[in-house]
């Protein structure tokens, strides 16, 4: 494409040189400029992208997008530099000129929260393949492209890989994708430009505030995906979350309302919660799920809400619910010799307590838990092995 092309749609506002130049490539890591590339400067949480412009042009580079003009004794005459305001949202935009804006062409639904939000994904991706759909799916564990896995590098990638992996699976004939949200991801403007077509809140604890720094800014980045979600689109909140209200109080989308505890749009109540699954009701309507543990009677009533919210006939969901299964590494059984083995990737300490409070109320008195790490147990399977 030409770089006028690329940039339509963005708020310029400065441009030195050619705009009629064709690109090659579009990159915002100068390590993979080519001859003939767009440079975006992007000013990331470590390094400012502005510092490896002439990087970018020593290595090919024919335009640069940025924040700040180089210095006029430090701008080379056959390069075209581009000025915008933000250059993490322009990459929003430009993303979806180079892949002719893919979200509007399916149906995508985001996840966030700081729990749940891979088995919901996942557990949608499953739901509307049974439904006879083909999906995509974009999660921590992996990507997919209907039946076609794809290696994970992060829980939300980068808006150029966003957009790239949609076209695919518009190529492919999906009709639905569901996407996990990061907080990361929402404030670095990589779902920037994305057209959802609707977004569901899982739960907020305090987590990732290394990175976010304080508790309202965490709260706030997850909100912002609500913010931004627009009027045609449905936005599902957990309303037993102290956030949940407030992360869908200022959204111009549809609102509705899953809990366990309170009057809400989608219902439900636990009824047994065994090892080998819960048996719940839905809207007063009962179902018994091979899921185990509270956290995911929340994440099955998630999946539930979505469906219904998508129009899928309420019988019909109930009986897919009923044979799905966790997403890989959250809260997996295996039984051995009449033992039961629980795995799960609990990353944060809220986590950690859901999953270990959910084995002490499924356990038996005459049943021992024994926890171990990661690496204890590769040691004791190696050492058996």
């Amino acid at each position: 494409m030409k770089i006028y092309q690329l940039l339509s749609g963005i708020a310029i506002e400065n441009t030195i040189g050619d705009s009629d130049k064709q690109i090659t490539s579009t990159v915002f890591d100068s390590r993979k400029v080519e001859q003939g590339s767009l440079f975006i400067a992007v000013r990331g949480t470590q390094v400012d992208g502005h510092e490896y412009i002439p990087k970018a042009i020593e290595q090919g580079a024919v335009a640069i997008l940025c924040e700040d003009l180089p210095k006029k004794d430090h701008q080379i005459a056959h390069i075209t530099y581009i000025q915008v305001a933000d250059t993490s949202v322009a990459l929003g935009t430009i993303a979806q000129n180079i892949y002719d804006h893919p979200s509007k062409k399916l149906q995508l639904i985001g996840v966030t929260g700081t729990n749940g939000k891979t088995t919901s994904a996942t557990l949608l991706y499953q739901l509307f393949t049974q439904l006879g759909y083909k999906v995509g799916l974009l999660s921590t564990v992996e990507n997919k492209i209907g039946s076609r896995v794809l290696k994970a590098t992060h829980t939300t990638p980068d808006i150029l890989t966003i957009n790239a992996l949609l076209q695919q699976m518009v190529e492919a004939g999906c009709d639905y994708v569901f996407i996990e949200v990061s907080s990361h991801a929402i404030h670095q403007n990589r779902i920037k430009g994305l057209q959802f077509r609707g977004g569901v809140f899982t739960n907020l604890s305090h987590d990732h505030l290394d990175y976010h720094k304080t508790f309202k800014e965490y709260i706030n980045a997850k909100k912002k995906f609500f913010d931004d979600l627009p009027a045609t689109a449905f936005a599902l909140t957990n309303i037993d979350d102290k956030q949940g209200r407030i992360m869908v109080q200022n959204t111009k989308a549809q609102i509705a309302t899953y809990s366990l505890q309170k009057t809400a749009t989608y219902k439900a109540k636990i009824l047994e919660n065994r090892v080998d699954g819960l048996h719940l009701t839905f809207n007063d309507q009962a179902v018994f799920c091979r899921l185990i543990g509270v956290f995911n009677a929340y994440n099955l009533l998630a999946v539930f809400g979505v469906g219904d919210l998508l129009g899928v006939d309420p019988e019909q969901l109930l009986l897919i619910l009923s044979n799905l299964k966790a997403a890989e590494g959250r809260f997996d059984t295996v039984v051995i010799q009449g033992k039961i083995g629980i795995i799960d990737y609990a990353h944060t300490p809220d986590a950690l307590e859901n999953v270990l409070d959910t084995i002490q109320k499924i356990a038996t008195k005459a049943q021992q838990s024994i926890t171990i790490g990661w690496q204890a147990m590769t040691e004791l399977i190696g050492h058996q092995c």
